[in-house]
């Protein structure tokens, strides 16, 4: 779930700087709103901006262009938009091949793995806990002990 709120929403109003004051002769205009009086210019492509328009992020001052197009790219280290449930992943591969019980014996270890692997990476942008890990790692140790049962109960038949 994404939700974009223009950042002027919950920012007060600078003193004589509302963004609804109307362009004078001698001052810049923002290349978003002509009307408007420019009070700052972007950092990335040198467009003036009101401040309507002016989106503050990391000490830099970006147009929505800038912004969007950083985004699309990953050219803006610190915006975050999405990353990678690791734990989710660890848990449906421990979980989906009991359907198929025989490629257990190739993704319990697997799981094990990446529960390991990605312990300490970020595990979402809404909270979650390492919960999904640690059932990862019970169940894939559990196919495996089932596994090492089943081998030692064919050894065991076969001699």
């Amino acid at each position: 779930m994404q939700i974009d709120v223009f950042p002027a929403l919950f920012s007060p109003p600078a003193r004589g700087q509302d963004g609804e004051k109307l362009l004078v002769d001698d001052q810049s205009s923002c290349f978003y709103h002509p009307e408007k009086k420019a009070v700052i210019h972007c950092a990335s492509c040198g467009r003036f901006l009101c401040a309507l328009c002016d989106i503050e992020l990391n000490d830099q001052h970006l147009c929505p262009t800038c912004l969007e197009t950083g985004k699309k790219k990953r050219k803006l280290v610190n915006l975050e938009n999405h990353r990678v449930q690791y734990d989710g992943i660890a848990l449906s591969v421990a979980l989906l091949p009991l359907l198929i019980f025989y490629v257990t014996c190739i993704t319990a270890p697997i799981a094990i793995y990446i529960a390991i692997r990605y312990w300490r990476a970020p595990l979402s942008i809404v909270r979650r806990t390492r919960v999904r890990f640690v059932l990862a790692i019970v169940f894939a140790s559990l196919q495996i002990v089932g596994w090492a049962f089943a081998i030692a109960g064919l050894m065991g038949a076969l001699s």
